[in-house]
């Protein structure tokens, strides 16, 4: 039987930082858990590689596709709208640089909120790569440079998710010509054609943002609707919607293969009810899904056990086979949502306390 761990014994011998709880991700779980943990009183440090605080959901996905979406939504009623209800407003543009300045303003002022709530609940944010040496000693590759270890009693895995990508070969992402969601938040410029290769929420969103800034769009699905999880009547009429607003969606169709020729276009071959076809755009962006990201963690040295999708398996109370060692967000089962990540991370945080915690 392994002896319970206690922190006194690494006050004796060890000139390392030691920390009640430390929070690797700084997403939506993990910076509710360590300002929570912060409030009960916990010495607590939060560990991010981003160099900014709020996740993939504040810096490359809910919030800067909510501000696009706004922003041109604005333009579609200003162009399609005004007229009917009586506004004249002569020919109305777009500034497209000016757009994504907005949005990263946006950004800038949450993810600079959350950094001083951390700060209001004392406690510490480490900006680098946090890595286990075992259950209780974590390693930080500092994005300053140099490498500082850590001791500490409890911690939350919260590294949250990327864009699926793939196989290699078939049409690999650059960020440019062929993008995933973070790329297509960030184009320099509208692209003429762009094909959506996946009908989820994420496509729909980008492939709205883009449709409505003049670019053609066409979403490739391979199930017979979009959004296959809602409801069939929802997702029906809202496909009825997004055709009428000049989205072209291509169902039981499936991406073969592409060329990327970056600014030459970008060629892929797409099978569909009527055979293998071939179709050009700008730009290509995948959104096939999210998948959990656990790389560079060194799980194994913690003796923490992943499944075959990726994923960390836990109890109730978020809890890993390792029970000083928790896990919440898109690192295990459930919907990839931020609010799910949030409540997972109170639980864990009242569970590691003795107070019961349940999502």
């Amino acid at each position: 039987t392994s002896l319970p761990f206690n922190l006194n014994t690494y006050r004796a011998f060890s000139s390392l930082k030691e920390y009640d709880l430390a929070i690797i991700g700084g997403g939506p779980g993990g910076y509710v858990a360590a300002i929570k943990a912060g409030q009960k009183g916990l010495k607590t440090v939060c560990i991010e590689k981003r160099g900014s605080l709020g996740g993939t959901c504040l810096n490359v996905g809910c919030i800067p596709s909510k501000a696009l979406l706004n922003t041109t939504h604005k333009l579609h009623d200003a162009q399609h709208q005004f007229k009917s209800l009586g506004i004249e407003v002569g020919e109305v543009g777009i500034n497209f640089n000016q757009m994504q300045k907005a949005k990263q303003k946006t950004v800038d002022g949450l993810t600079g909120g959350i950094e001083f709530l951390l700060k209001k609940n004392k406690v510490d944010y480490m900006k680098g790569w946090g890595k286990f040496q075992d259950a209780n000693t974590i390693a930080v590759d500092k994005n300053e440079g140099g490498t500082e270890e850590i001791k500490v009693k409890n911690v939350i895995i919260a590294t949250g998710s990327e864009p699926t990508q793939l196989p290699k070969g078939i049409l690999d992402i650059d960020e440019e010509y062929v993008v995933t969601s973070t790329g297509a938040l960030a184009l320099k410029k509208i692209p003429k054609k762009m094909i959506v290769v996946g009908g989820g929420v994420i496509g729909l969103e980008m492939g709205s943002v883009y449709n409505r800034l003049g670019s053609e769009v066409t979403v490739i699905q391979h199930t017979d609707i979009i959004c296959p999880f809602l409801d069939l009547e929802i997702a029906k009429n809202f496909q009825k919607i997004l055709t009428k607003q000049g989205l072209k969606i291509q169902c039981n169709s499936r991406l073969v293969k592409g060329v990327n020729n970056r600014e030459k276009g970008v060629s892929i071959e797409v099978e569909g009810p009527k055979g293998i076809s071939t179709m050009e755009a700008d730009v290509v962006l995948l959104s096939i899904g999210r998948r959990a990201f656990t790389g560079g963690l060194q799980l194994e040295k913690a003796g923490v056990e992943i499944n075959k999708f990726g994923k960390i398996d836990v109890n109730h109370f978020c809890q890993s086979n390792v029970s000083n060692v928790y896990a919440i967000g898109d690192v295990i089962d459930g919907p990839m949502l931020a609010h799910k990540a949030e409540e997972e991370g109170i639980c864990a945080v009242e569970h590691m306390m003795g107070e019961g915690g349940h999502v």
